[in-house]
């Protein structure tokens, strides 16, 4: 038999597996799925701008906004460069127990198909990017109106490269934690306990504002703030349902509880309020929403429904008294309530988890061998090493950019507020 007939009828008895829709799958991306996390993508930037930047502008001075959306502006910027240069490589590239390798930097040598996932690694580094984008940009809520624009850029590139980068790699890029068995499905320890543990130091090391907490004024735009946390909870699906990855029952039901998470926590907020000061606020109500969505980050692809209404609770309730504790037992300006809201809430969400993780319970199951207790139990060692890596490394940063440019502005430019000062700009012009 000739060699070419060989070929002819071997090409023949394979043509049936080739075209078997099983092979072709690991072969191709699912193209549901990449336009699900394509479009997530899109939802988490648009948490950052102008979400999270119309959320914190409404909260401050009218004389600092631009400030504030100049800042958002400028990490979403340098964040996202620095992902492109090394960010992604060193989080999501390799082996390493502590750090990835710089294989991919520059974004090359994507691959078609992302490993374990029915997406194109393009869109997984892109998706991984607003990630990287948003959480930098959280922690200047605990620092505005009195620091330098120098000092928010600068710490922002290096807090995304020494703080994120490595707790991404340990949790979600196959790094120690990992192996630990830590569960954290959208950011409660990588993004909202890293960032939150951060503003709460960099709000000690920068200080209080002038008149901070005596004779401070409201915030100068309630509206702003609740159109802003407006976009933040519908951004919030991409940012919890994308987590999932493909366009799936876990991205439905992480959506789900995600929206009655953040239901339950803004009633819970706005109850604790009315009974406090006998008003229900714009502020507050808004406040409890973000808290509940904060809480439900870390557990959304693992519990149900009716966990999440518990959770949701939980998170309102305790950010709220964490908020008062902070600002007036302890008189830190954490000006926007990061540490309470985003960091308590990613933390709280983090420790119950393991509890609403039982299948009794409704939840998805604990890896074989575990219980409730062991996972409990590395949860806390997770939480407690990042709060600790974040800390540190947060000061050790401030402390080497304090001596290299103003950390804070002086006290002519706090007093005529930021926009001015640092811009040249003002958000509002009156006429007369």
């Amino acid at each position: 038999m000739s060699p070419l007939l060989v070929r002819g009828l071997t090409g023949l008895a394979l043509l049936p597996l080739t075209a078997s829709p099983g092979l072709a799958a690991t072969a191709a991306p699912d193209t549901g799925s990449t336009a699900w996390i394509l479009t997530a993508s899109a939802l988490v930037l648009f948490m950052t701008l102008p979400g999270l930047a119309l959320f914190y502008g409404g909260l401050v001075h009218a004389r600092n906004v631009l400030s504030v959306l100049m800042q958002c502006f400028a990490i979403c910027c340098i964040a996202s460069v620095l992902w492109a240069v090394c960010g992604y490589s060193l989080a999501f590239d390799g082996e390493g127990a502590l750090i990835g390798s710089l294989h991919k930097a520059f974004l090359a040598h994507l691959a078609p198909l992302r490993p374990g996932t029915p997406l194109p690694e393009a869109v997984f580094a892109l998706y991984q990017m607003t990630f990287a984008v948003i959480t930098p940009a959280l922690i200047i809520g605990a620092i505005p109106e009195r620091v330098s624009f120098p000092f928010v850029a600068l710490f922002s590139a290096l807090w995304l490269l020494f703080v994120y980068v490595p707790v991404a790699h340990w949790i979600w890029g196959g790094g120690w934690l990992a192996g630990l068995g830590t569960l954290d499905f959208a950011g409660g320890i990588v993004v909202h306990t890293t960032a939150g543990v951060s503003a709460l130091l960099l709000a000690l090391m920068v200080g209080r504002r002038r008149g901070f907490p005596t004779t401070m004024t409201p915030p100068h735009s309630p509206g702003m703030t609740m159109t802003g946390a407006g976009m933040l909870w519908v951004g919030w699906f991409g940012f919890n349902g994308g987590s999932a990855l493909a366009a799936d029952a876990s991205a439905a039901n992480a959506i789900l509880v995600t929206h009655l998470s953040a239901s339950a926590g803004a009633l819970a907020w706005t109850a604790a309020e009315w009974i406090k000061i006998r008003k229900p606020t714009s502020i507050g109500i808004v406040t409890g929403c973000v808290a509940g969505l904060a809480t439900i980050t870390p557990a959304a692809g693992y519990v149900s429904p009716a966990a999440a209404l518990a959770i949701g609770t939980a998170g309102g309730l305790v950010c709220f008294f964490i908020t008062l504790y902070v600002k007036h037992r302890l008189v830190i300006d954490d000006s926007l309530d990061v540490f309470a809201v985003h960091g308590v809430g990613g933390i709280l969400g983090s420790l119950l988890l393991p509890v609403f993780l039982s299948p009794d319970l409704g939840g998805a199951g604990f890896a074989e061998g575990r219980t409730a207790v062991g996972q409990l139990a590395v949860q806390i060692l997770a939480v407690g090493v990042v709060a600790l890596w974040s800390g540190l490394l947060t000061f050790g940063i401030g402390r080497l950019l304090g001596a290299v440019v103003p950390l804070r502005v002086d006290q002519e430019a706090e007093h005529d507020g930021l926009d001015l000062a640092s811009h040249g700009e003002r958000a509002y012009e009156f006429t007369p």
